[in-house]
């Protein structure tokens, strides 16, 4: 593990304040606010290693960039359509779909990720 910096704790603070499965941009817009000397790299490099770290969750949304996520228990997401929101979906991880799928390829799991596509219910 790495050691924790100012830097790394305004990036997972952010992740944390946001709530709203935000892009490393506007993490590192949320931060450059009270510090306008930190670099993107800098965000970039956090929230890769805080990820790996397993303190967030990095989460690959089709068509957009990737978003990170302050809850790290497997669970859904729903990309809205029209407003581009990202939300989280409150229902079971179904963890039987990991174990089918490593037996129908041989592969060991970690997990999988699922992103429902719709409308969200203030643009449907």
């Amino acid at each position: 593990m790495k050691r924790n910096t100012i830097q790394r704790k305004l990036v997972l603070d952010s992740v944390t304040a946001l709530k709203n499965h935000p892009t490393a941009e506007e993490i590192y817009n949320k931060i450059k606010e009270e510090y306008p000397d930190i670099s993107m790299g800098t965000v970039y490099r956090n929230l890769n290693d805080l990820a790996l770290e397993g303190r967030i969750k990095k989460l690959s949304v089709p068509g957009t960039a990737d978003r990170f996520d302050y809850i790290t228990e497997p669970h859904y997401h729903m990309k809205c359509a029209k407003c581009g929101g990202v939300f989280d979906v409150r229902m079971d991880y179904m963890a039987a779909l990991d174990k089918a799928a490593e037996k129908a390829t041989g592969f060991r799991l970690y997990g999988h990720q699922t992103v429902f596509m719709g409308e969200c219910s203030r643009c449907k």
